[in-house]
């Protein structure tokens, strides 16, 4: 049998297709498929407006500029996400603070977030960005609520979730990235997503200002809008208004990612499957076994073992490549340098202790999910 990894590209004829026809077209960027790209996203997910950008670290960047992240700014976020989401603030000079996880979720947790801002003086923070980990959504209408009385922005990181949603009071069904929370949200095209680019990433909002604002930063600060302009020489004439950066999209990585979308809620309906299979699996072992919250959308699927180093290497004699999903971020050498230390955040640091990422994509064939669970189960009676 081929080797397994935990997670895979699946690149069908129609995507090819589509991008040869791009690259047979007038434009290969800044041409017309990157407004339909955002369009149709902005309606998959229910926002008002989407950005396309060059991946999802760039998307985080612009959201901070946005934002008015600088040197002056505190934003928290949780330690179990990749370290992009903390990176971000620090690119525009901001302080990172951590708070812990809820063990139960594996997301950030709103009484040590609340813990966290009550233990420093009224106003110190400026934001929160939370992180939809492994595709389940953040209640984000909680959060909002202690944004709100806090005088809080909310970015969030949806890179694990396209397709996810949360119910909240009123028993709507509010999907990850739709701007109904979150002042700005975020999400990734990498191969290994939901919806691949090779690379890209895009920026949902409800905010008009904030649209105009993240246009305006991904191509280098420059306007040609007549009516954002000061002056106007004749239709050659632009202005770079502010210090913005080439954060765009190419309309060849939008034609895939285009075509992909329309492929978006069967993979996410094969990914709920998957995860159901595996759940029903192991629920009876010693395992942690993530349980198919209704709106997870499955990016990874997470098991907990105390055995975890000697089962992935145990997986990887078999062939089957399993990761770990994360590496706490106040751990990284970097951020120890800025002061944080291992033991700040116990509930992360055990999660990353124990947690491993099972193989979780939607061309991943019943036979090869049956291969796996079988081979953990193996290792368990071993």
């Amino acid at each position: 049998m081929d080797s397994i990894p935990y997670g895979k590209q699946n690149i069908t004829q129609d995507d090819i297709d589509a991008v040869v026809a791009t690259l047979q077209s007038d434009y290969l960027t800044q041409g017309p498929k990157i407004k339909e790209f955002e369009e149709a996203f902005a309606s998959y997910i229910g926002s008002k407006y989407a950005v396309a950008v060059s991946n999802g670290t760039a998307a985080l960047h612009l959201c901070a500029l946005a934002l008015g992240v600088n040197s002056e700014s505190r934003v928290i976020t949780t330690p179990i996400t990749f370290a992009a989401s903390a990176n971000c603030v620090r690119y525009c000079g901001g302080e990172v603070y951590f708070a812990d996880i809820d063990p139960k979720t594996l997301t950030l947790s709103t009484d040590k977030v609340l813990e966290l801002i009550e233990s420093h003086p009224k106003g110190y923070f400026s934001g929160i960005i939370l992180v939809d980990f492994a595709g389940l959504p953040v209640n984000l209408e909680i959060f909002r609520e202690l944004a709100d009385e806090h005088g809080l922005w909310i970015i969030e990181d949806a890179c694990h979730a396209p397709g996810g949603y949360f119910v909240d009071s009123k028993g709507i069904k509010q999907n990850c990235g739709n701007g109904n929370y979150a002042d700005l949200a975020i999400f990734s095209f990498h191969p290994v997503k939901h919806i691949a680019c090779g690379e890209g990433g895009m920026i949902t909002t409800n905010s008009k200002e904030l649209y105009e604002k993240l246009l305006l930063l991904r191509t280098h600060g420059i306007t040609k809008n007549p009516a954002l302009m000061s002056q106007n020489h004749g239709d050659w004439y632009y202005e770079m208004q502010e210090l913005g950066y080439n954060y765009r999209l190419s309309d060849i990585n939008a034609a895939l990612g285009l075509s992909q979308l329309t492929r978006a809620e069967a993979g996410l309906a094969r990914r709920r499957e998957i995860a159901k299979t595996y759940y029903q699996a192991f629920k009876n072992t010693a395992l942690v076994s993530t349980f198919p919250t209704e709106g997870h959308a499955f990016h990874l699927y997470v098991i907990q073992t105390k055995q975890r180093f000697e089962l992935y290497n145990f997986l990887r004699s078999k062939g089957i490549y399993a990761q770990v999903h994360y590496i706490p971020v106040h751990r990284m050498i970097y951020y120890q340098q800025l002061g944080w230390n291992e033991g700040d955040f116990p509930l992360a640091e055990q999660y990353y202790n124990d947690c491993l990422s099972l193989p979780m994509y939607p061309s991943l064939s019943d036979e090869k999910l049956n291969f796996v669970i079988n081979t953990v189960i193996n290792f368990l009676n071993s």
